[in-house]
């Protein structure tokens, strides 16, 4: 199946080996620019759609990264955890409605549950627990309460590849960015 975004770049275009550590990888490196605008490099946790999209996200809480992607959309993302490594140019779009961003923050949290060690029953159950609550329409009551306001503190980033992915000729991806010691996130 072949998958376009707006920029016309099909799914077929990525390489099959790029495929694969997106199938099996759980972290990804994004590099962004900061509002002074100097680089940044990244390290979040991600789903893949299988085609264009990447949907970075994580633990409740505020994350400049998110900040800085609102404000420049413009984003290299690079594979991390196989080789070979790439670089792929793509934009940031910050999801911030719980309606548009629930789904894809359920994909994201069930693809993590994959990860070796993670108490997969429980979050089934809790997953499924909140779909069956969305599907009826019912209302964010009772224990609900808890979990939208859960989703609604997590950060939903999608990322969408614009163009071709760049095979990295030396080393592996670019380095992390140092902390910055004045940020507590």
């Amino acid at each position: 199946m072949e998958i376009n975004n707006i920029s016309g770049i099909t799914s077929h275009s990525i390489p099959p080996e790029l495929r694969e550590i997106l199938s099996n990888s759980f972290y990804i490196r994004t590099t962004l620019i900061r509002k002074n605008g100097s680089p940044r490099t990244i390290e979040t946790t991600f789903v893949w759609d299988g085609g264009n999209k990447l949907i970075l996200s994580g633990y409740p809480g505020k994350r400049d990264w998110v900040a800085s992607m609102s404000r420049n959309s413009s984003v290299t993302v690079h594979s991390v955890e196989f080789e070979p490594w790439f670089d792929i140019p793509a934009t940031a779009v910050v999801i911030r409605d719980l309606d548009e961003k629930l789904p894809k923050v359920i994909s994201f949290i069930e693809h993590w549950a994959l990860r070796p060690g993670f108490p997969r029953t429980r979050f089934k159950f809790l997953l499924g627990a909140v779909k069956i609550n969305r599907s009826l329409k019912l209302p964010w009551w009772g224990p609900f309460m808890l979990a939208k306001k859960i989703f609604n503190g997590m950060p939903c980033v999608e990322i969408t590849f614009t163009g071709e992915p760049v095979r990295r000729t030396e080393g592996g991806p670019p380095p992390l960015s140092e902390p910055r010691e004045d940020r507590p996130f």
